[in-house]
């Protein structure tokens, strides 16, 4: 498969750190970095190791074999100019054909569980000596920031044989490199590096590194070999005394026998959104710049985790989080800079009673059911749930007389659609959203089987849900009933959220007739190859393209963008509304899996990016890693499309421990 040179690559370490670049090897984003760490897992991620220049030397002459962008657009050294091939599996790899017929191959690679990356350079069999030298560039910034000249930077490093250690800033966490060849210390700034994708989206976007010096390597016969590791992280990577040469060829060895474990590309990729937090697990929402979230971590649970038969870190997952209900909210987010959890969900609780519910079921299914404290917890914390919603809890979020759930107050944006300029909620959508009135039902219909207290209420709920969302002239489902809390008031606004009333949950809100007709308008006027429109085109305020600065791009966020990970629930409502057959899911497979998996090559590599323009081309954008995006993806292939039902995860799928 021929890859464009700007589609990126992630190399995650199981922490919240990864490894992140593009296959022509120029940096494009701030977030484009060798070594990126997460000093509390998953989150505080600080870039420490930004590039490297590398040149060979031979008595033809010298070559560059990498590349850097600078201001004013000017492309210097251009070494994928000699780029003769790039892959991706199982790790990164590029190959580079000189003139005088020398050949380079070049491997990148994160060892999970360290916070570490393992660069090597070999030439093919040729004539006369080489030589490499590799000039490491070095920054020590949070991620999502940019470092220009100062006097603070401390060159000086400290060296220990093999093993050199910078220590860029106090307080950031120092750098280990260890190489196979020598050191030489000679510090300067290098100046004005351009990162276009951050000037695409109106951010700062020039920054400065340090280049402490360079490493030089005889490539006449042996591996080239160079480790970084944040301080505290390199006995993981390097072991006690071992020298860079064996410690890379243990490690590259063990990575390999991991990553052979994987059924697929795909797979392996869902490996890097599950990280550790605390004690227990999470999911990152997406790389290189979302942390975890609640909404997107239940959502992408059930394709990343059921969907591969991890079904052991998906009971991880559950009862980590559910240690933190509070009021019968779960949190949304857990601030990068360790401040207290955000509660700005109403739906993410509710996924969360979802993902609970499918987890056991797929465990019993496996004939591995849940039992004793572990269960019991799980149930605890759904029936919490219920009862803080019921009841009535955080902004406005309470179950009405109608059974329906209400939720919302001025300034705030709880719903998935959730994009906020200053003070301006671009979709506000206070009242009763159509999806969270499927995810309510959902959790009433499982809690009624822990409790049959709330049998009656799910009745009430679902038969208030049939009367009040229907809108038949258009043959849909309303966006938002009493929008505003206007009673009696409804939102006609065509949205895909009204298909999570038909797909994408174990319990359908809506059948018969209506359901086909709410699917069939959805693909009419929302469906695109890489998912679904958040707006219909024919609506006002119908953004085309996700483009310009921030506010820009928040206000078309869910004007209009397409979202892949609606394409779960859309497949899913497709084939239910045709009565689940054999030739309903090839069709399916057909017409609206095969498409997609012909992105999966143009964004994120192996992955599935956050977004794209609701006008054709339908041109990737926000960020090129999303958990939900694979997720999705990845239940269509083994639940909704396979031969197991929800509960069933493929057999082709190995199970790999987390």
């Amino acid at each position: 498969m021929r890859l464009a040179a700007d589609s990126e690559w992630l190399e995650a370490d199981g922490l919240g750190g990864y490894a992140s670049g593009t296959a022509s090897g120029l940096r494009t984003r701030r977030y484009h970095a060798l070594l990126v760490t997460a000093t509390q897992p998953p989150t505080g991620r600080m870039a420490l190791v930004a590039g490297f220049d590398a040149l060979l030397e031979t008595p033809q002459g010298s070559f560059a074999l990498s590349s850097q962008r600078y201001a004013g657009d000017v492309v210097s050294p251009d070494g994928a100019a000699h780029l003769a091939a790039f892959e991706s599996e199982p790790w990164p790899r590029w190959t580079y054909a000189l003139p005088d017929g020398t050949r380079i191959e070049h491997e990148l690679f994160v060892p999970h569980g360290a916070s570490a990356v393992v660069l090597s350079w070999r030439r093919t069999p040729g004539p006369g000596p080489a030589w490499l030298r590799v000039r490491p560039f070095l920054s020590g910034r949070d991620h999502h920031h940019l470092q220009r000249e100062n006097a603070s930077f401390h060159f000086a490093p400290e060296c220990h044989g093999e093993r050199t250690l910078f220590r860029a800033y106090p307080g950031v966490p120092g750098v280990v490199a260890c190489a196979s060849g020598r050191y030489e210390h000679a510090p300067d700034w290098w100046r004005n590096f351009l990162y276009t994708e951050e000037r695409a989206r109106g951010l700062d976007c020039v920054e400065d590194l340090a280049a402490p010096g360079l490493f030089h390597f005889d490539l006449g016969g042996d591996e080239a070999v160079l480790l970084f590791a944040a301080e505290g992280h390199e006995e993981a990577v390097l072991g006690r005394g071992a020298s860079a040469s064996q410690a890379f060829e243990l490690v590259r060895a063990s990575e390999r026998r991991r990553r052979r474990r994987f059924a697929s590309p795909q797979e392996r990729a869902a490996d890097a959104y599950l990280v550790r937090r605390g004690g227990g697990a999470t999911i990152v929402a997406g790389y290189p710049w979302f942390t975890d979230f609640g909404r997107d971590t239940f959502i992408a649970l059930r394709g990343l985790c059921l969907g591969t038969g991890r079904l052991d870190s998906a009971t991880d997952l559950l009862l980590e989080w559910g240690r933190a209900v509070s009021d019968g909210m779960l949190p949304n987010r857990f601030p990068d800079t360790g401040s207290a959890p955000e509660f700005n969900a109403v739906d993410a609780a509710l996924w969360f009673v979802v993902a609970v519910h499918e987890t056991l079921a797929a465990l019993a299914a496996r004939r591995r059911p849940l039992e004793g404290r572990d269960r019991t917890k799980l149930h605890a914390a759904v029936l919490a749930i219920l009862d803080g919603y019921s009841k009535g809890t955080r902004y406005g979020i309470r179950c009405d007389d109608d059974g329906l759930l209400t939720a919302g107050e001025p300034g705030l944006q709880l719903t998935w659609m959730d994009a906020k300029v200053g003070n301006w909620v671009v979709t506000p959508r206070t009242g009763k959203p159509v999806e969270v009135q499927a995810l309510w039902l959902n959790a009433l219909r499982i809690g009624s089987e822990l409790e049959p207290r709330w049998r009656e209420l799910y009745t009430r709920g679902r038969d208030a849900f049939e009367a009040r969302f229907w809108n038949a002239s258009r043959g849909c489902l309303y966006d938002v009933v009493d929008p505003e809390h206007k009673v009696g008031a409804a939102d006609p606004t065509l949205r895909p959220n009204q298909i999570l009333a038909v797909g994408g949950l174990p319990y359908p809100a809506l059948g018969g007739a209506r359901a086909r007709s709410v699917v069939d308008v959805v693909e009419a006027a929302l469906l695109t190859p890489l998912g679904l429109r958040s707006l219909a085109p024919s609506e006002p305020g119908y953004q085309p393209r996700y483009r310009g600065g921030p506010r820009e791009r928040d206000a078309a966020y869910h004007q209009g963008t397409v979202w892949p990970w609606l394409l779960g629930p859309f497949i899913e409502a497709w084939v239910r509304v045709r009565g689940a057959t054999p030739e309903a899911k090839r069709e399916a497979a057909a017409r609206f899996v095969a498409p997609l998996e012909q992105h999966l090559s143009e964004a994120g590599l192996a992955h599935i990016p956050e977004l794209a323009d609701g006008d054709a081309p339908h041109t990737p954008g926000g960020c090129p890693f999303q958990a939900w995006s694979l997720g999705e993806f990845l239940r269509l292939k083994a639940v909704v499309l396979g031969d197991g039902g929800p509960e069933v995860a493929s057999p082709t799928h190995r199970r790999v421990t987390a």
